[in-house]
């Protein structure tokens, strides 16, 4: 494909300007933490981390919890947004923290 691409062409292709970078999350909550306790943390989690970077989580779990984090409008998740995640968990009861590297949401 040329590389004189319309804005209108660069948006339906989501590349340049319109490219969306995001990363995967995976915790397991300790067995020690109720159900309760889960749904609390991750409300915390959503209220501390993902609204206030203007981000998007969708995932879920039991125990295992794993999802995608990606920007709420079109945009670029970055190494902070992946640090800011990994500090949160760190002070949580959970383990087996993993984040991802960041990739692109499209053609990942």
């Amino acid at each position: 494909m040329a590389k004189n691409r319309s804005r209108r062409l660069r948006k339906k292709l989501r590349v340049d300007e319109f490219q969306e970078l995001g990363f995967d999350v995976r915790w397991v909550f300790n067995d020690s933490v109720s159900e309760e306790d889960i749904d609390a943390l991750v409300d915390k989690f959503i209220d501390e981390v993902i609204e206030p970077r203007k981000l998007g989580f969708h995932g879920g779990g039991h125990k295992d919890w794993e999802g995608i984090i990606a920007t709420q409008a079109i945009g670029k998740c970055t190494d902070e947004d992946r640090a800011a995640v990994k500090a949160f968990f760190a002070a949580q009861p959970v383990s087996d923290v993993d984040v991802s590297e960041l990739y692109d949401l499209w053609w990942g």
